[in-house]
């Protein structure tokens, strides 16, 4: 099996992977969901008691309190990839006599991005507290389906606005909550869904820049070296055309740290850009990710006690005002007088 067969098995299994992971997310009881918890319960049977009890309380640090880990792995990749970048990528690129701006458009969208990063990790994503929580209830209406008018919040002891809900991690609730975000260690609520929404799209833009500078650099350097339109020679000592594996595999010998550089931010563009892709799709539409899983599962709920027993819960997005208000909504979000004036 040649060196490209082998890549592109690798590839196709890690975007298998996280594509089973982000359909099987949103489901209540998926079968990835059960699969997880029928091997963990094998599992238990043969890992020490103390082992688990040690991968447990890892696990709850790490997902279910607030912590830096991630945010320190987010800045020690950017700066493993813009570490080669520079190191390799541009000193080459230079030499070639690539145009500056060019080579200077990462940098200049890891800027941007960095900027959206800390005002999305350090900015208040919506608290709700006793002192404005009668103020944003008057914000949005409730749909009698996924917000129900008058429920408390047993932690924080507040009405819970529509929209909102209470964040495990942050152990706040959070007004329009979103999701709570490992990377900026913070939680995405009506305060900073906007900003949010640009960390991604730059996120996104650079290794995409990144990809694309690389991705020139190595294919001027095939062009340049004439190997393209040449033959190579196996073990046997016979004379075959070049072939794109060959290529690759020259290309991984010569060039190892760039390769893989161009690989991993390849990914991680397709990645970010089909989450950006459902970011801008719940912006366009004035839904929340909470919103958009809880709508997805309710029909399995009970009946909640507004509604009627023999009537089946019928789900629609009340908010929805039209793609541009919508839209303007994420970066400019309502309060109560502007309600009101409507």
């Amino acid at each position: 099996m040649d060196f490209l067969t082998l890549f592109l098995i690798y590839l196709c299994f890690v975007l298998a992977v996280t594509a089973l992971l982000c359909l099987c997310s949103g489901r209540k009881e998926s079968f990835l969901g059960r699969s997880v918890n029928r091997a963990s319960q094998v599992l238990s049977l043969v890992i020490p008691t103390q082992l688990q009890r040690v991968t447990h309380r890892a696990l709850h640090r790490l997902f279910h309190t607030r912590s830096c880990l991630f945010v320190v792995l987010h800045v020690a990749l950017q700066a493993a990839v813009f570490g080669e970048y520079t190191w390799e990528v541009f000193v080459y690129c230079w030499e070639l006599q690539f145009h500056l701006l060019l080579l200077l458009l990462p940098y200049l969208l890891l800027a941007g991005n960095l900027g959206c990063f800390l005002l999305c990790s350090r900015a208040n994503p919506g608290t709700v507290t006793k002192s404005n929580a009668a103020a944003l209830v008057k914000v949005y209406a409730y749909d009698g389906v996924l917000f129900q008018r008058g429920l408390v919040c047993p932690t924080c002891t507040v009405e819970k606005p529509a929209r909102s809900k209470h964040c495990s991690v942050c152990r706040t609730c959070v007004h329009r909550f979103d999701h709570h975000c490992v990377w900026v260690n913070n939680c995405i609520g009506a305060s900073n869904a906007g900003v949010f929404l640009l960390y991604l799209l730059s996120l996104t833009a650079t290794a995409g820049a990144v990809a694309a500078v690389t991705a020139a650099f190595l294919i001027q350097v095939l062009l340049l070296s004439n190997i393209m339109h040449g033959t190579y020679l196996d073990a046997q000592g016979q004379e075959h055309p070049v072939e794109i594996a060959f290529l690759v595999q020259h290309l991984f010998l010569t060039f190892p740290r760039i390769v893989f550089m161009l690989g991993f931010v390849i990914l991680l563009t397709l990645v970010l850009g089909g989450y950006c892709s459902f970011s801008l799709y719940l912006a366009l539409t004035n839904q929340t990710t909470n919103e958009w899983c809880k709508s997805r599962r309710f029909g399995g709920c009970p009946h909640l006690p507004s509604q009627p027993h023999d009537r089946p819960l019928i789900y629609k997005n009340i908010y929805s005002k039209g793609i541009w208000r919508n839209l303007k909504e994420i970066f400019n979000p309502p309060t109560v007088l502007e309600r009101k004036k409507k």
